[in-house]
């Protein structure tokens, strides 16, 4: 098996704690737009998509999801500095592993602007590269097109290459893509959940992909 020299990350619920904030802005938006209330489990489900794919069942008008889209955004940005925390360890891992000469980047279901906000927010922004939002693919999460930007990016081969993620579509796209996929436990979802995505690595702390790696807690 290939040494690995690139680990590339998911953002919330792997890096970040902004979970409950994600989920409060989802029923704040349906609220402000007088839509039926969801409970958190429909939101949980659709975790690790892009927010055109979560509010594309209320509607397929392009003004009004646009709209929905922009109330969300209005309410996530306005708390997200007070409410979103770096998970325990996740900081000095993540520069454990470029200490250690090995690539780091970012891939995730969030447009670009705010993934940048919250890798400034917990110190990481300058250790993550590439970041690959949303909004620079056709096809997000599950597919595999935003890993496979990434590679692309860096010249990298799949097969050196770890994705680490909280959901179960973080570890389809890792698969579809060819990389080896890590599945975190501190995030929001337990074994049982993510069993299914069979991922290659179970990661009950940030320690265990030190390991994983080779390099020390």
């Amino acid at each position: 098996m290939a040494q690995l020299t690139t680990v590339l990350f998911d953002l919330d619920g792997t890096l970040i704690d902004s979970i409950r904030l994600i989920l409060d802005s989802y029923h704040h938006t349906l609220k402000v737009h007088e839509l039926p209330a969801r409970n958190d489990a429909h939101w949980l489900a659709g975790l690790g998509t892009p927010l055109l794919v979560q509010f594309r069942d209320w509607c397929d008008d392009p003004v009004q999801l646009d709209a929905m889209i922009a109330t969300y955004r209005e309410y996530n940005l306005t708390h997200h500095d007070a409410r979103v925390t770096a998970y325990p360890g996740v900081v000095d891992m993540v520069r454990a592993i470029r200490r250690a000469g090995l690539r780091t980047g970012l891939v995730t279901s969030k447009n670009r602007p705010g993934a940048l906000r919250g890798l400034r927010l917990i110190g990481l922004e300058e250790l993550m590269d590439p970041v690959i939002g949303a909004d620079e693919v056709t096809n997000p999460k599950p597919h595999p097109e935003p890993i496979e930007l990434a590679l692309s990016r860096l010249g990298e081969l799949p097969e050196r290459t770890i994705y680490v993620g909280d959901s179960i579509h973080d570890m389809e796209s890792g698969r579809a893509a060819g990389v080896r996929t890590g599945a975190v436990l501190w995030g929001p979802f337990d074994r049982a959940h993510l069993q299914r995505s069979e991922p290659d690595y179970w990661l009950e702390r940030p320690a265990d992909l030190l390991a994983l790696l080779g390099l020390e807690s």
